[in-house]
């Protein structure tokens, strides 16, 4: 047992899946997941299960309690294979949200408000502890798009922003069709790709509109761009894009 690092937990689980941090040993981002199964209470059994080498630092469930699983200081096993900018261990530089919703397959129900007010409240809460930047508030498909799509499209990252959590703008509207297909070659796709590395996402600069350029496409979309998620680059994508690397 371990004392909770914030008074929004109403209730503290350990699991046995953590660690020490490694490197630098200080968290700088938060991950927001959903837990993509048919309740909070199966999402939370798994967690706590040292079978399932898997755990997270905290668990919102759809009423909006707030489950602690790892301290703050330790390493939870969330993230998985995955990479932001140049760090590729984001477990030991993380905090690891999970919030309660089964996904698509669940038929992706829409998060209650109870639940988002209290997404909210301990993002802000970690934030200000931690001193955390706006831009380092992430989608879990953020780090991992070629594997995760979590909290996905339907998540609210327009009503985290109202209330100061994560970095925002207002998506460009849609118009037009793609500017460039897939196996298109040239300065203008590697001119897209320098982009979404520059702002954080794990994608080599070959000047090919390849499958790993689509889907990190795609993960920015279901972030930043939700209205349509096709993993093809139109003027809206990279408008949207443009726009935050301006804001940072």
């Amino acid at each position: 047992m371990f004392a909770a690092d914030t008074s929004l937990v109403s209730r503290v689980l350990p699991s046995p899946n953590q660690g020490e941090r490694r490197g630098a040993g200080r968290p700088d981002c938060l991950i927001l997941h959903y837990t993509g199964m048919p309740t909070c209470e199966s999402a939370v059994t798994l967690l706590i299960d040292r079978k399932s080498e898997v755990s997270s630092h905290y668990v919102i469930d759809e009423a909006g309690a707030v489950l602690q699983l790892v301290p703050e200081a330790r390493r939870a096993w969330h993230a998985g294979v995955s990479q932001w900018k140049s760090e590729r261990d984001l477990n030991s530089v993380s905090i690891g949200i999970e919030i309660a919703n089964p996904g698509p397959d669940g038929g992706s129900p829409p998060f209650p408000d109870a639940q988002i007010a209290a997404v909210i409240a301990l993002c802000q809460d970690i934030s200000a502890r931690w001193r955390l930047r706006p831009e380092r508030i992430l989608a879990h498909s953020d780090i991992a798009p070629a594997r995760k799509r979590d909290p996905g499209e339907r998540f609210p990252w327009d009503r985290l922003a109202a209330a100061g959590v994560g970095h925002w703008v207002v998506p460009a509207p849609l118009r037009g069709g793609p500017l460039f297909g897939r196996a298109q070659e040239g300065p203008p796709i590697r001119g897209l790709q320098t982009l979404l590395s520059l702002y954080g996402y794990g994608l080599d600069v070959t000047g090919v509109y390849d499958k790993p350029t689509e889907t990190v496409v795609a993960a920015f979309q279901r972030h930043f761009r939700p209205e349509l998620v096709d993993g093809q680059a139109d003027a809206s994508t990279v408008e949207t894009l443009r726009a935050l690397i301006e804001g940072l």
